[in-house]
């Protein structure tokens, strides 16, 4: 029996991202009463942009409005172009550092790419629409914000914020504008209400304080009820943050990360995390998501292959799920080099070349300092055989029947291939 009325509550309770709500119930009702005359609630996200691209650590929210539209609603994604100026201090220890505005255009680009991967963007009642906070706050005066908004913040109030709290109880200095962020955010929702009727904001729980920002100017301000809808922070068995695969973020854009890596994040997930990642991560009934998390030893691996797939594909598409997939396969099952991996393809064998720019080449690494740093660490083998010397030239009997295979750590690979 569903707990709530209406499909998206349900939706979110047995998928495991609902953490939070201002108003259960009332959120509800207004949910229920879209779905049944068949006119879209409206919600949004947002996002600064501080980088070009979304990774997997915004995933959950992200997929939180893949379902609000699958319900029939329609998702608003904003993009910070004002708030990115100040930076959001929800979780930092110190100011963001600023961005110019070939940075920040460029970035909101990537944003939109990285959106585009989870919901459909277009004309139609339920089609996401990009907009960019930018467009009202950069013709806003100054005294005018303070006397028409700021007059409904409290100080007190502001100061029991986590993201204020925390920085000042850790003694580290709060500059006086990242205190106004809440007030701009606060602002954003508000005025997605008044340009599209936009009623709620779904974001992690981090943003909670924000959320309750905008959802108090509307009550006081507007008279209206705003909704604010949280989702958990996702955590492995140990108790740490996914979204982050050894250092280094697991991005959504392939122009950051190939679509094999990104299958491999999840491929190589944890066996107790496997439900849950299945329920966040991917579009499956929960009854296939049932019978896959209750997988024991060995057969746990068939389910991580399906979530590796299924997640892939939502980013990347079906064919490329399909590719990584196959690479996977060929890896780690063959045990030996083929056609599937991303190959050098070199028409004589070329004695000049260095496997730190092999590396470089193949994507393996960013610098040749990097390579050098991961062969002093003992992490580049060439078929199999570890190099330890950073100064390594790829040689004669490396390519086996034309052929080499490079690897770096446990989940990299590449090849090189003598084409004629």
């Amino acid at each position: 029996m569903s707990q709530f009325k209406s499909e998206f509550f349900n939706l979110m309770l047995e998928r495991g991202f609902y953490n939070q709500c201002t108003n259960e119930g009332g959120f509800d009702s207004y949910l229920y009463e879209c779905e049944k005359s068949g006119k879209p609630a409206v919600g949004y996200l947002g996002s600064d942009p501080t980088g070009d691209s979304l990774h997997v650590g915004h995933i959950v929210p992200l997929m939180m409005m893949r379902w609000f539209q699958k319900c029939g609603h329609k998702p608003l994604t904003l993009v910070g172009g004002a708030t990115a100026r100040i930076g959001d201090p929800s979780g930092k220890d110190k100011l963001r550092p600023f961005l110019d505005e070939a940075t920040l255009q460029h970035n909101i680009e990537g944003l939109k790419k990285s959106f585009g991967k989870f919901l459909k963007f277009g004309d139609g009642a339920n089609d996401a629409v990009m907009v960019d906070n930018w467009d009202w706050f950069k013709d806003i005066n100054y005294l005018a914000f303070l006397r028409d908004i700021g007059t409904y913040y409290s100080v007190n109030r502001m100061l029991t914020m986590d993201s204020v709290k925390t920085r000042l109880e850790r003694e580290q200095p709060m500059s006086f504008l990242e205190f106004n962020y809440m007030l701009l955010q606060g602002y954003d929702f508000c005025e997605l209400y008044k340009q599209y009727g936009c009623r709620a904001q779904i974001a992690g729980s981090d943003q909670w304080g924000n959320i309750t920002s905008g959802t108090e100017l509307g009550r006081r301000k507007y008279d209206v009820e705003l909704f604010g809808f949280t989702s958990p922070i996702i955590t492995d068995s140990n108790g740490k943050k996914m979204g982050k695969s050894e250092g280094n973020a697991v991005w959504i854009n392939e122009e950051k990360l190939p679509a094999y890596d990104y299958y491999q994040y999840f491929r190589n997930i944890g066996d107790a995390e496997v439900g849950k990642c299945l329920r966040i991560y991917t579009d499956l009934p929960i009854d296939e998501i049932r019978r896959l998390e209750a997988l024991q030893d060995k057969e746990i691996n068939e389910a991580k292959k399906i979530l590796a797939f299924e997640a892939t594909k939502i980013c990347r598409g079906e064919e490329e799920a399909a590719a990584a997939q196959k690479t996977a396969t060929h890896v780690f099952e063959l045990k030996r080099t083929g056609e599937l991996l991303k190959f050098l393809d070199w028409e004589v064998y070329d004695d000049n070349k260095y496997l730190i720019d092999v590396l470089m080449e193949l994507q393996l690494t960013s610098s040749r300092g990097e390579g050098r740093r991961f062969i002093k660490q003992n992490a580049v083998k060439i078929n199999d055989i570890l190099v330890t010397d950073e100064l390594y030239k790829i040689q004669p009997n490396d390519l086996i029947n034309g052929e080499a295979k490079v690897q770096l750590g446990k989940k990299k690979f590449g090849g090189i291939r003598i084409t004629k």
